[in-house]
């Protein structure tokens, strides 16, 4: 049943959607906090660099690689029904991670979740993209950005209190009541949605989505593990995983009932969202990436400390995502789109500024800015992207904007990784030529292991560290001042191609009555 005004409980089941997503994003956070853990033979599994990076691949992988036939099913199927088996598999996942009992279980678990995960994201959006009217649908999204922006956030320290008190698998065991909780609250409020039209279902197109997604998501992911694109285990499947793609773009285009009409595409509002969408979290994530680096090996902060300094970011994201919408019906999507693609750039480039020893209050400042310009960002285009689509394919299009989120995020962490890492290594080789050459190779691949070499060695290492700190920050402006760049061309798009203010449509005037007559 249709509400014009939207559904009267429509902010409670909002409520819902928020909770309900809040396993799944604060997941993705509360794990990096517990890798050092992980990795201990005696406190965790003993789990290897490569095992680690796994436990988040095989996550990553699955997720983003199933996000689109999560929101096709939805469509098909029943979006209250996908969001109810999504909280089911990723409750029941959170609960194998914490009891594995070595890293490959770890791993098989963590893919698991990333099941439930997929299932979860897109169905959150489209029934908020259902329940609510276009005219509410703006701010709704955009209290769901800022949830998702505060989830991000609170998830390190979240993390880092948990590990004060409990074992490692305490931070998978947390998703288990939130899950609880969500699945009766779903049950007892949200209605359900789906496609009216039940013969549009496109097994081919699915399936081709899935390889192709899942092959570029694996090359992206292998780009970070070997630190180059020549490889052909990064190559292969990347090139393998475009071609299927392609196959997907040409099979959606002849067949009667597409899973996806790519000709969506062809309209500036929404392929121009969709693609600013991949640019800032391609360009957010690469710097996300060296952060906790920086907090914890650089600074020296504990690990729940470090998650507390990223609660201004929370705070702008929680303060202006909601205010996002009336900043778009005031001055048009392509004003604050542009302007907060630039603010990114700006917050990005401000990281020169911050140095081994710099005030801490630089850092908090520029984390603010940020948060405040990616919630101008993400809720508008989110929005942007929903309310191009027909109602009926809320699904699909809330799959779009995750997998390209993802998409975007994974690339930005391999390829600005890789640009860290290469900085770091050329930067702090001559420091290590003291060292003997056996050691020499393994202990300038990263911070970590020159800081875990120094240690080993005690007083003798010492001279080590600074320098490694040193290194460490110039390639981390390097790899900042690439983010910028990338805001720069997002900035660009949206100038160029994203519509600007809406023009008021004037009221059509009834036709009057033709007067009788005189006979």
């Amino acid at each position: 049943m249709e509400h014009p005004t939207g559904h009267p409980r429509r902010w409670q089941i909002l409520g819902v959607m928020v909770f309900s997503l809040l396993a799944v994003v604060l997941d993705n956070t509360i794990l990096n906090v517990a890798l050092k853990v992980i990795s201990d033979p005696d406190a965790g599994l003993g789990a290897s660099q490569s095992q680690l990076e796994w436990a988040i691949n095989s996550y990553t992988l699955v997720f983003a690689g199933l996000l689109f036939t999560f929101g096709v099913l939805g469509d098909r199927f029943g979006r209250k029904r996908m969001l109810q088996i999504g909280m089911v598999l990723f409750g029941l996942a959170s609960l194998a991670s914490a009891y594995a009992q070595d890293p490959g279980q770890l791993i098989a678990a963590r893919a698991a979740m990333g099941l439930g995960g997929a299932a979860v994201m897109p169905a959150t959006l489209a029934i908020i993209s259902n329940v609510f009217a276009p005219r509410e649908r703006a701010k709704a999204i955009g209290v769901w950005a800022g949830g998702v922006g505060l989830a991000v956030a609170i998830g390190p320290i979240a993390g880092g209190l948990l590990l004060e008190h409990f074992w490692w698998g305490s931070v998978f065991l947390v998703n288990v009541p939130i899950v609880i909780v969500s699945s009766i609250l779903i049950a007892l409020i949200v209605p359900d949605s789906r496609n009216p039209d039940k013969a549009q279902l496109d097994p081919l197109g699915v399936l081709l989505s899935i390889i192709g997604l899942v092959g570029v998501v694996y090359g992206i992911i292998k780009i970070g593990e070997l630190g180059t694109v020549a490889d052909p285990q990064v190559w292969a499947p990347a090139l393998g995983g475009i071609a299927v793609l392609v196959a997907f773009v040409l099979h959606e285009r002849r067949t009667a009932h597409p899973a996806f009409d790519v000709r969506y595409f062809t309209v500036p509002r929404f392929s121009t969202a969709v693609a600013s969408v991949g640019l800032v979290f391609f360009a957010m994530m690469g710097v996300m990436f060296f952060l906790a680096f920086y907090l914890q090996l650089v600074r020296g902060y504990s690990p729940l400390a470090a998650g507390a300094l990223m609660l201004p970011f929370a705070a702008a994201q929680l303060i202006f995502s909601p205010l996002s919408a009336g900043m778009v019906r005031r001055f048009g999507g392509k004003i604050v789109a542009t302007v907060s693609m630039l603010l990114v750039a700006a917050s990005l480039s401000a990281y020169l500024l911050v140095g081994v020893d710099s005030p801490i209050l630089v850092f908090e400042v520029i984390a603010f800015v940020q948060g405040a310009a990616m919630a101008n960002i993400g809720s508008p285009a989110t929005e942007a992207v929903m309310s191009s689509l027909p109602r009926e394919k809320a699904g699909v299009g809330s799959a779009m904007t995750n997998t390209i989120r993802q998409v975007g995020g994974a690339l930005g962490v391999a390829l600005l990784g890789s640009v860290l890492s290469a900085t770091y290594r050329e930067n702090v080789a001559g420091t290590l030529t003291v060292l003997p050459e056996g050691v020499r190779h393994a202990a300038g691949e990263s911070i970590t292991a020159t800081l875990g070499v120094a240690e080993s060695l005690g007083a003798r290492g010492a001279a080590l560290i600074g320098p490694a700190k040193e290194a460490f920050v110039d390639g981390m402006h390097v790899t900042a001042l690439c983010s910028a760049a990338i805001a720069l061309v997002g900035a660009a798009v949206v100038a160029r191609w994203l519509p600007g203010k809406e023009k008021p449509v004037p009221p059509v005037a009834r036709p009057e009555k033709p007067e009788p007559a005189v006979v």
